[in-house]
């Protein structure tokens, strides 16, 4: 069938109330260098509503308006300073919004399994080929009301102004709102928060080339890791943790994922065994950096490990999740000023307890002469969105169905891992290998299947 999407023109919404006088339009905030590594990449996710609500368009129009009177600085504009420091300028300009239908069913395009994916990019407010510029609203919402009842509302914000876990808290407060609470169950703390440390500098350099950098053409797929090879990569790895009198905590369900992925895509790539295979993924530092509790802007490092091919190839599963592990274990140490010698390494992604590793020498174990490793072809970026939230948003009806992102492309081989979704296992999608890597990826992805 032919599928048409229906746009209104875009239409910018501010607060619905003057801020307080503290947070007047003349207010100017300070970045944090974990903003500042990530500022004007744009990031677009989809949010899936399979039961109907009462004019969705509207109901989330006013409900966004609401939150930005808590959340300011997001209605404000990208400015820099005399000295060329960027900040955040609350002007109350407002963010875009589109109100948008489409003349079919959620169930005509299967919560866009493949080949719909590509309908997702009609479900989100458009950029230029230049992408964010200091003048564009630092969020662009599209609500898309589906014949069915059903709606999806597409988001795409400027990464400078929030990270994953900071815009679902976010999203959770247009929810909170729309369904008649008087205010947001977080309160929420701007990004600008002068006391955050720095990011360590080789993060902040490999954050700022890997989105500066010319991007490359990879395949586009929507891969699903099932639960029972979760569960079994999971239970064997505990036995062989216990074998050993092993510390570093349980296999959690995105490291599984992720050793999956990366054995995977390394075998079905790898020409030469001996030549660098860089895993590089994201890693939320609130805790170990002293944000505060609602907390919004970015704080999210990079954890990295850099064995060769043949030994992510080649070893037992176990072998490549303990490699994972010691990725982790300098997280804490890169902020270590904001943490006693005697705190724990704290939550990881699954909302477990990392067991106290002994600190590692060095912290990361590359130089900054070592910077380009990270940002070839052999090198793997992976992104988990589970358990940031973004499940848990409801705009009156009950979570989302499905979330799901756009992928742009991008220098480094990269994903988006344990998407939340109806399917049984961790959604993943991915341009993470060339269109001649396509089948021999794949195929060894059934191997574990």
């Amino acid at each position: 069938m032919s599928i048409t999407v229906t746009k209104s023109p875009l239409v910018l919404v501010g607060p619905s109330t003057a801020p307080a006088a503290a947070e007047t339009t003349a207010h100017i905030i300070n970045l944090s260098s974990f903003d500042k590594a990530l500022a004007f990449f744009p990031v677009t996710s989809f949010h899936i509503f399979d039961h109907a609500i009462h004019r969705p368009a509207e109901t989330v129009r006013s409900a966004l308006s609401r939150a930005l009177v808590h959340y300011y600085p997001v209605a404000g504009r990208a400015v820099e300073d005399s000295s060329g420091d960027l900040r955040i300028a609350c002007t109350g300009e407002g963010v875009g919004f589109v109100a948008a239908s489409a003349n079919c069913s959620l169930a005509d395009v299967k919560l866009f399994d493949p080949p719909f994916g590509a309908l997702l990019k009609e479900l989100a407010v458009g950029l230029g080929a230049e992408g964010f510029r200091p003048s564009d609203p630092l969020l662009l919402v599209q609500v898309t009301e589906f014949s069915c009842g059903g709606f999806v509302v597409g988001v795409t914000r400027n990464h400078v102004v929030a990270d994953g876990t900071g815009f679902a808290q976010f999203l959770q407060a247009v929810g909170e709102l729309a369904r008649g609470l008087p205010r947001p169950a977080v309160f929420p703390v701007s990004c600008g928060d002068d006391s955050l440390p720095e990011l360590p500098p080789f993060v902040d350099a490999m954050e700022k080339a890997q989105v500066t950098l010319e991007p490359r053409d990879f395949a586009y797929l929507d891969i699903t890791v099932p639960s029972r090879c979760i569960n079994r990569i999971k239970a064997g790895f505990a036995r062989h943790a216990a074998a050993a009198a092993e510390s570093g905590g349980p296999c959690t369900v995105f490291e599984a994922v992720m050793a999956v992925l990366w054995q995977c895509r390394t075998r079905a790539i790898m020409s030469d065994p001996d030549t660098p295979a860089p895993l590089i993924f994201a890693a939320n530092v609130r805790k170990h950096a002293g944000a505060k509790r609602g907390y919004y802007g970015n704080c999210i490092t990079s954890a990295v490990v850099v064995p060769t091919s043949g030994e992510v190839a080649n070893g037992d599963i176990n072998d490549v999740l303990r490699l994972i592990k010691r990725a982790k274990q300098p997280i804490p140490y890169q902020f270590w000023k904001n943490n006693s010698a005697d705190d724990d390494a704290g939550d990881d992604e699954e909302g477990g307890r990392h067991v106290k590793e002994p600190r590692p020498e060095g912290g990361l174990s590359l130089s900054m002469e070592q910077l380009d490793v990270t940002l070839g072809y052999n090198a793997f970026d992976v992104t988990s969105w589970r358990n940031l939230g973004a499940d848990a948003v409801d705009f009156g009806g009950g979570r989302p169905a499905r979330v799901m992102c756009w992928l742009d492309r991008m220098a480094v081989p990269h994903c988006v891992a344990c998407l939340p979704c109806n399917k049984d296992g961790g959604n993943v999608l991915a341009r993470c290998v060339r269109e001649e890597h396509v089948d021999a990826f794949l195929g060894e992805l059934a191997k574990f299947t």
